[in-house]
């Protein structure tokens, strides 16, 4: 990579690092704000996202200083609805998780035969991040129905 692709790869990765800590502090906020019934398997699902948010992040930073960047000390952004509903915390996610999966896609475009590396992580990163949204999605359907549930 040259030095105007390197500093391309590193401002993406920056924005993904920044998005990964919102996702920890999004994930953790929501898992504090869950009730009812179902409150335990949410809960635990919520927190594990959040503990995937972290390792996401620390990998982004990881190789911002591989290419020789300096690690973002931003966090994206952090939208307080006062929505706490499970749906509205599930939709709020969802609308997260596409932010992050197109900064992924932005990274593959940018690396995409001149970085093996890059190119792999962020083909991995979509490919997780896929099937993230997919559970998502399923999550926001009512039971019986088939079809994709659109924001």
């Amino acid at each position: 990579m040259n030095d105007q692709e390197k500093q391309r790869a590193v401002e993406i990765l920056n924005r993904i690092m920044e998005l990964e800590l919102a996702g920890v502090v999004r994930y953790t906020h929501y898992s504090l704000m869950v009730y009812g019934y179902n409150r335990i398997p949410i809960v635990s699902w919520l927190k594990s996202n959040a503990e995937e948010s972290l390792v996401h992040a620390h990998k982004a930073g990881e190789l911002v200083t591989l290419l020789g960047g300096h690690p973002s000390l931003k966090i994206g952004p952090l939208l307080e609805t006062a929505k706490h509903d499970i749906g509205d915390i599930l939709r709020e996610s969802l609308g997260h998780e596409k932010a992050a999966v197109a900064e992924y896609f932005e990274l593959l475009k940018v690396s995409e035969g001149v970085s093996v590396l890059l190119e792999d992580y962020a083909r991995e990163m979509i490919a997780g991040e896929e099937l993230h949204l997919d559970e998502v999605n399923k999550m926001l359907r009512k039971p019986g129905d088939v079809q994709p549930f659109n924001l």
